[in-house]
């Protein structure tokens, strides 16, 4: 059994049935398939560039192609992608700038590909074999510039983890009579995994420090706590912004463990946000967090109109100096309880993630996978939770001395 998608129009794959294969529920089947002989590969032929995939079984599936930069998605329903090697992928074949798989919302996985030129797809199709196994097969094809962009975009329900735009009651700002309403970002996640070094990854280091944390501030009674995952999923930086809405968030703490790839930068550091990067490297770590979103095949590139960017800017004038100073108490907070901090323990850059302009938000870099000492300390139970007792007291801290202002402002 053989699907052909129509071209060269965003391609978007029907739920596809394989022969024996139940009917396809969009919220996750119950099959799970996998990877099987050469698993993915890419060959250049006379036709043009041949990408082929090995499936256990057939699955419902996509693709469509995205720009800026030019990227080819597949998305496959129940797909084990253990044992892909992305870096391998791209390097036998100059088609292809990075190759990255994952989960990317229960029930999905995503494939992304970053082209090194513009290929549009000439042919799409899986095949059923006899076996009950699958391959797809897609061709590309060089076109000009143009002619990729016209024919790039996704079609609305790609964007999976994006919640429903719905109106949103403005929050009271906190004034200490009621739980301290807390929002933990674990980054990255899922199709992104972060930093990788000597079998750790940043997505599951975070995510659970961010369990732990919950937990600690749980149980001191003072606080509500929202997690923007609560599992390895993929979720793109504009929905973590509107999951802390949604919660009605106090305060938005993204947590992050990154690596550098020079420099032998240890030790806890907070961000704030601001448009000129405080150093280097936190300028490339700005780029690189906005950046797996869009190797993910999200596309972030819808811009405020002129008067919503007043109306942040206003709000923004009173949340950034309450974000400044929940940065300064976090830092004492950590460094108090752990004695781990960077040189410079306070930076900023321009994180997405941190551009809410009615929450206090800031980023903690919990330390750096690049340095031996901070990936032990990381992997340590007695370090992560002395950490977390630290970011806890730290909040209190500043809960009360921003609700006394709060009191003053509004007397």
């Amino acid at each position: 059994m053989r699907l052909w998608l129509g071209l060269p129009a965003v391609l978007v794959a029907a739920l596809f049935l394989g022969q024996g294969a139940r009917a396809a529920d969009p919220g996750g089947l119950n099959a799970l398939a996998r990877l099987s002989g050469a698993g993915v590969h890419i060959a250049r032929s006379w036709s043009g560039e041949s990408l082929e995939i090995e499936l256990s079984q057939p699955v419902a599936w996509r693709l469509f192609t995205l720009d800026a930069p030019r990227r080819l998605v597949l998305d496959f329903s129940e797909l084990d992608w253990s044992g892909f090697d992305g870096d391998s992928l791209a390097a036998s074949s100059e088609a292809i700038l990075s190759a990255r798989a994952g989960l990317f919302r229960p029930g999905w996985s995503r494939l992304v590909l970053e082209l090194a030129r513009p290929l549009a797809v000439a042919s799409a199709a899986m095949e059923a074999q006899e076996d009950g196994s699958a391959r797809v097969s897609v061709l590309l094809q060089e076109v000009d510039e143009a002619s990729f962009a016209a024919a790039a975009g996704a079609p609305p329900e790609a964007r999976f983890s994006l919640p429903e735009a719905q109106p949103m009651a403005a929050q009271r700002r906190q004034e200490g009579d009621r739980p301290l309403v807390v929002v933990l970002d674990p980054g990255h996640g899922g199709i992104d995994p972060g930093a990788e070094r000597e079998g750790m990854r940043e997505a599951d280091l975070v995510l659970r420090f961010a369990r732990e944390l919950k937990e600690v501030l749980l149980r001191s009674g003072n606080f509500r706590v929202v997690l923007t995952r609560e599992g390895d999923i993929f979720v793109p930086l504009e929905a973590r912004v509107t999951i802390a809405r949604r919660a009605g968030a106090d305060v938005f703490i993204s947590l992050h463990a990154d690596a550098l790839a020079s420099g032998r930068a240890s030790g806890a550091s907070v961000y704030t946000l601001s448009q000129e990067a405080s150093d280097l490297a936190s300028q490339k770590l700005a780029e690189r967090h906005d950046r797996g979103d869009l190797l993910a095949g999200i596309d972030l590139s819808a811009q405020s109109d002129s008067v919503a960017l007043v109306l942040m800017d206003m709000a923004r004038r009173e949340t950034q100096p309450r974000s400044q100073r929940l940065a300064d108490a976090l830092v004492e907070g950590i460094y108090a309880a752990t004695g781990s901090s960077h040189k410079n323990t306070r930076l900023s850059a321009g994180f997405s993630v941190l551009k809410a302009p009615d929450i206090p938000s800031v980023l903690i870099e919990l330390g750096y996978l690049s340095s031996e000492r901070d990936r032990a300390k990381l992997a340590d139970p007695a370090w992560r939770r002395a950490a977390a007792e630290g970011i806890r007291d730290a909040l209190a801290y500043w809960a009360i001395e921003d609700a006394a202002e709060a009191v003053r402002l509004r007397q």
